[in-house]
């Protein structure tokens, strides 16, 4: 008999505790982002003569993220966007010799954990993605004369990856409006994989955007 009354109390105190937690749990809430974004790429100490010819390249995310509560102070969100990324290098570039922009279309999805101190956060966590395209142009050296061509993927010196792997850090802030919620949100996305087959090239962002969210 002894034996059954703990176990009642027991299955009491984890159902309040169940009830407690899910009541003062961070927001869950669905959030669309329309921003653009400042890339480049990485080419590694192998090809660090590449690096004064470097140049951000301005693109473009579009997607939706959902902010899963799970206690007061933690919450999990994943994410999936479409990203225009790339990078530039100046002309007389050992590379390609005249100025070029390679711009790659990716599907991404990121997983991160987010730690709450009232309206400002912190994030954290892997992403993958998956290129769908790009293209690749070239201002010849003695003219003005661009060319440009469709990005491959394969196993080919001059082809790219299909896969991404990394991950993603930063930090947001929520504007509490009357129906909604305004966050901006600060990031860095870091390339753990060399996506060319040729010549090592790693995908850097910085990521600033507006979100906007409905609980």
């Amino acid at each position: 008999m002894q034996k059954i009354k703990s176990t009642k109390t027991l299955l009491a105190l984890l159902l309040i505790s169940s009830l407690t937690t899910h009541s003062y749990a961070q927001t869950s809430r669905f959030s669309i982002a329309l921003n653009s974004l400042t890339t480049n790429f990485n080419y590694g100490s192998a090809n660090s003569n590449l690096k004064s010819y470097k140049k951000d390249y301005r693109g473009f995310q579009a997607g939706i993220s959902y902010q899963a509560g799970i206690t007061p102070v933690f919450s999990i969100v994943p994410e999936i966007y479409f990203a225009m990324k790339g990078g530039t290098l100046k002309k007389n570039n050992p590379l390609t010799g005249g100025k070029s922009t390679l711009r790659i279309n990716s599907l991404e999805l990121p997983v991160l954990a987010r730690l709450h101190y009232k309206k400002f956060y912190l994030n954290v966590g892997p992403y993958a993605g998956y290129h769908v395209g790009g293209r690749l142009k070239v201002e010849e050296l003695t003219s003005s004369v661009k060319s440009s061509t469709k990005v491959s993927f394969g196993k080919d010196a001059a082809d790219l990856k299909r896969w991404d792997l990394g991950f993603q850090a930063g930090a947001g802030y929520n504007f509490n409006l009357k129906q909604s919620t305004l966050t901006l949100d600060v990031r860095y996305a870091y390339g753990l994989v060399n996506i060319s087959q040729d010549i090592d090239r790693y995908n850097r962002m910085l990521n600033i955007s507006l979100q906007v969210s409905r609980p």
